[in-house]
């Protein structure tokens, strides 16, 4: 029965390091930088609890420890998993991405072990250690753990392989017979070295991994009373087992069938002590309670959970109805406390507490999120922490972003309670799906603030936010109850919603084209907005000879921010504009297609209308005009949104494609495929996430705007640019090389043109210097100033007098004034320190005879830019000898050549004049450098003055012509 296999093992168990490291490629670089995402980069996923892989749970007693044991549960996430701490529910951290889905799961004391297709890989701590492969190169379906073993089970069953949890060796590898399936393995308590392995075909195997032999089987005949029983809804044999737990008794475990037959059977004595069926689908998951009471709880497929009291034989002591809303996939006690924890295919895990052996349990805490994928998703509020996120299976949840334990679900009433007084399934009672949703957070803390619409129902809900529930009133289509016979119209399903700015008012459009507005604290109905006729031009076009062109299909509304203007969108491809207050129809825009919904971003006024044949039209309501038209889709276009500002329009098609467009060029900036077809998408508020609902998943998925972190170019992207890029993780590495991806691909956007403004425009422009023109006045009249600001009499040092005030004896109080000791002169310092003083250079003197004389002096001037006019002035006060005299004459000229700092060159050269001219005159030797300043000064003053006058002239010939 045993074949021996050669060893393969992946071993790495060395430890990764503390940060991943970045490859080098730079040999790819230019192939690799067309792959990076341009805008948008994969960030996190939301609302992901748990799968159809049954949760592990761990409890750990520290010494000491006076609150309990600590509560971990492992769940499945698809490809990652989730480790949760039970006591408040709240996530600790997510695996990384396994290389497949995750087929089963264990846990090792720090270790959580997975199954991913040929490998079962481990982690300490979310990071990978090790990882090993089936040799034989099927898939792995169930692991466990086995003291220092790891047991698994390939897909097909036929063989069990054995590692090494340490070194990851691949110790032995047992076959089964060719008519034994094994699809799970339990060790019972006590047995060493031995474990039961339980099949498809009903039958189980008592084995020993160590000397690899079959010690005892067990048919289905003796397990089951009838094998040939099939579990209603279900058309495979009944006598598969999907369920095998250790109960607290030695030698007793329980099994669980799909025909929903269980037994209690001792395999020591292989007897069967006790058998139970449940009713309502096959037994999914079993656990027995370990706190001294005998009972056994069991789920079904249909997400019912039963409990059996042992010591009465199995007599069913309750029924849980609607535990869960889909089939239940794993059933654990806590050790030693009366807590039930409960998995279903639901995405939810909840924790149920019995507070007596025969009342019924009630909900302690849970996790919850969407049953089926979200086809509707708005962020709330102006904050983008919130998602209000509808879904297929008939709820309205507000999904968090910055903690997973911050999302809930709105309540719709006491559903439960009605649910298992008719003894009928939770969802039936649940509203229909929301087709249409509407906020305003203005008033949410006064009063109702969400309105939605659902399939085929003639009223629109309103729900409140602050009190996480429906709200008071239902808003209904009902006609005038006077009309009679034919003239009272029919009344349609509501297709459109809308809450106004204000969040006073909310509206809701029918598909018979009424269009009515109720106030949302008293809900009473205000106005009602008639549609008129259709256009003659469209009725030819959308409606035949038998249609009624009275009726016709509201699919969108919308309000300015102002309440001056309602916007509402037809079946029959027309956009109607409605005066808010006094319901007149203002004006009517014919469409050259269907419009199927539209999308009005308030601050701006611009209106977007998806259209039927494929293209996004953007409408100015303020000229209720078509001011853009965005094409190039390849499929039916889902859902669009706008960016904070209205720049950008992001929308999202059939064909698996998300694209991003600049609204005021109509370029097209953005584009990646995914691998599944996004249907719905909100831009966050403040202008940092995009969320995206997809068609196959359960999760919303956030994208990380680059353009909040980095400097992106916005260039033109064609069909051939558009590449596959990967739905974002619950966490972990993904998530890390994410963020690190923002500062990494800075790199690509430095070739990037960005415009700088030069020093010099042109070379026969003459430039200014930057600095205010009071630096250049107060240079020119610092006397002036100086002689106005001088103080009348110097500053005197105000007395002090001390703490305690000295007194003289005696019986009358009198003060002993300080007696004040005559200054002494302060000693003067020699000469040669005077001279020393005298003959050092300042920073000035050394900057101006370090430049060239044949350069344009940049260094010199811009430090003096820098000086004070009182630090400039003393300065040009100390230029005393001759050749500092010529050097700044020569740096002046050569300044004006330059066509630079011409107001700073004209401040300091009236300066030095006024100062030096006395100098000037009485030497000769000065009289070239004068004459040659001169002759600049004047080319550089008639240069400006032509300049001026031709700007003056071209102004005013502007300004007659307009």
């Amino acid at each position: 029965m045993v074949a021996p296999t050669p060893i393969i093992v992946d071993d790495i168990s060395s430890p990764p390091p503390r940060k991943r490291l970045r490859q080098d490629n730079s040999v790819d670089t230019s192939a690799k930088s067309n792959k990076e995402p341009r805008l948008f980069v994969p960030f996190r996923a939301l609302g992901l609890i748990t799968n159809h892989i049954p949760f592990v749970l761990q409890t750990r007693s520290h010494k000491g420890a006076t609150d309990g044991p600590r509560i971990h549960i492992l769940t499945c996430l698809g490809r990652s998993w989730a480790l949760w701490e039970g006591g408040k529910m709240s996530l600790l951290f997510v695996g990384p991405d396994a290389p497949e889905h995750i087929s089963s799961m264990a846990m090792d004391g720090n270790a959580v072990w997975v199954s991913s297709g040929i490998y079962a890989v481990k982690y300490i701590r979310g990071k990978e250690v090790l990882r090993v492969s089936n040799p034989l190169g099927t898939n792995l379906s169930f692991i466990t753990i086995f003291g220092s073993q790891l047991l698994a089970l390939n897909e097909n069953g036929d063989r069990m392989l054995l590692w090494n949890t340490s070194d990851g060796e691949l110790e032995s590898t047992i076959v089964f017979d060719a008519n034994f399936s094994a699809t799970s393995v339990l060790h019972p308590a006590t047995y060493l070295n031995k474990v039961v392995v339980a099949s498809s075909q009903g039958s189980m195997q008592l084995w020993n991994t160590r000397t690899q032999t079959c010690i005892h089987q067990y048919p289905a005949t003796r397990l089951l009373s009838s094998p040939n029983l099939v579990a209603s809804g279900s058309k495979n044999q009944g006598y598969a087992v999907t369920a095998l737990v250790q109960s607290p008794a030695i030698d007793v475990v329980g099994i669980g069938f799909t025909s929903g037959e269980i037994s209690v059977y001792d395999v020591r004595a292989d007897e069967r002590l006790m058998r139970m069926f449940m009713e309502g689908g096959g037994v999914r998951a079993l656990g027995f309670r370990s706190d001294g009471h005998p009972i056994l709880a069991s789920a079904s497929s249909a997400g019912h959970i039963a409990l059996w009291d042992l010591n009465e034989g199995g007599r069913l002591l309750r029924m849980i109805r609607g535990a869960h809303d889909a089939a239940i996939t794993g059933v654990e006690w806590v050790p030693g406390q009366p807590v039930l924890i409960t998995s279903s295919e639901d995405n939810s895990v909840k924790q149920w507490l019995f507070e007596s052996p025969t009342s019924a349990p009630r909900l302690l805490k849970f996790r919850s999120g969407h049953q089926t994928p979200p086809h509707l998703i708005q962020y709330y509020a102006d904050d983008g922490k919130q998602l209000l996120t509808a879904s297929r299976d008939r709820s309205l949840r507000c999904t968090s972003v910055v903690r997973d334990s911050r999302s809930f679900e709105l309540s719709q009433g006491s559903l439960i309670k009605k649910a298992t007084s008719l003894s009928i399934p939770l969802a039936s009672l649940k509203f229909p799906p929301i087709t249409s949703i509407s906020y305003s957070s203005a008033r949410s803390k006064d009063w109702d603030d969400i309105i939605t619409a659902h399939t085929d129902e003639t009223f629109a809900r309103t729900w409140t936010m602050q009190g996480k529930r429906l709200g008071k009133y239902s808003f209904g289509f009902v006609d005038d109850l006077k009309a009679k016979g034919k003239e009272r119209n029919t009344v349609g399903a509501a297709k459109a919603v809308c809450v106004t700015a204000c969040g006073n008012f909310g509206l809701a459009g029918s598909s018979t084209g009424q269009i009515h507005m109720w106030n949302m604290q008293s809900g009473i109905k205000r106005k009602s907005y008639t549609m008129g006729p259709c256009p003659p031009e469209v009725a030819a076009r959308f409606y035949s000879g038998s249609a009624k062109r009275s009726e016709r299909s509201v699919t969108g509304l919308a309000t300015d921010s102002l309440n001056r203007v309602v916007v509402a969108s037809t079946l029959d491809g027309t956009i109607n504009f409605f005066d808010f207050q006094t319901t007149k129809l203002e004006h009517t825009l014919v469409l050259p297609s269907t419009a199927v919904s539209i999308l009005l971003h308030r601050d701006s006024g611009l209106l977007a209308v998806i259209c039927d044949d494929m293209v996004v039209r953007i409408i100015d309501i303020e000229t209720r005009r078509v001011v853009r038209e965005l094409t190039g889709f390849h499929g039916r276009i889902l859902d669009i949104t706008f960016s904070p500002d209205s720049r950008w329009l992001v929308v999202t098609s059939l064909d698996s494609v998300i694209r991003t467009f600049d609204v005021p060029t109509g370029r097209l900036i953005d584009a990646f495929r995914t691998s599944s077809i996004a249907t719905s998408i909100s831009f966050s508020p403040t202008n940092d996430f995009l969320a995206t609902a997809h068609v196959d998943s359960v999760g919303i998925f956030l994208w990380a705007n680059r353009a909040q972190y980095a400097d992106v170019s916005f260039q033109s992207v064609s069909d051939s640019d558009i590449f596959d890029v990967s739905l974002p993780s619950m966490q972990g590495v993904e998530e890390d090389e994410a963020l690190e991806a923002l500062t990494a691909l800075k790199v690509s956007d430095a070739p990037v043109d960005v415009f700088s403004t030069p020093p010099q425009l042109d070379g026969e422009l003459i430039t200014l210097t930057l600095l205010p023109r009071s630096r250049w006045q107060t240079l020119l009249n610092l006397e002036i100033i100086q002689q106005r600001n001088k103080p009348k009499e110097p500053p005197k040092a105000p007395e002090q007098a001390p703490f305690f005030l000295p007194t003289l004896p005696g019986v009358e109080t009198r003060f002993a004034p300080e007696v004040k000791e005559p200054e002494k002169e302060p000693k003067r310092g020699t000469r040669r320190l005077e001279k020393a003083k005298i003959g050092s250079d300042s920073v000035f003197c050394q900057k101006l005879a370090a430049e060239l004389t044949d350069g344009d002096y940049e260094g010199f001037f811009n430090f003096a830019k820098m000086l004070s006019p009182a630090a400039l002035d003393l300065e040009l006060r100390s230029l005393v000898t001759l050749d500092n005299l010529s050097l700044f004459i020569t740096a002046l000229t050569q300044r004006l050549l330059s066509h630079r700092d011409f107001e700073a060159v004209q401040a300091m050269q009236n300066v030095f004049l006024r100062m030096h001219g006395d100098v000037l005159i009485g030497n000769p030797q000065m009289r070239q450098e004068l004459e040659k300043l001169v002759e600049v000064q004047q080319k550089e003053s008639e240069s400006v003055l032509e300049l001026i006058t031709s700007s003056l002239g071209t102004l005013g010939f502007v300004r007659d012509t307009l």
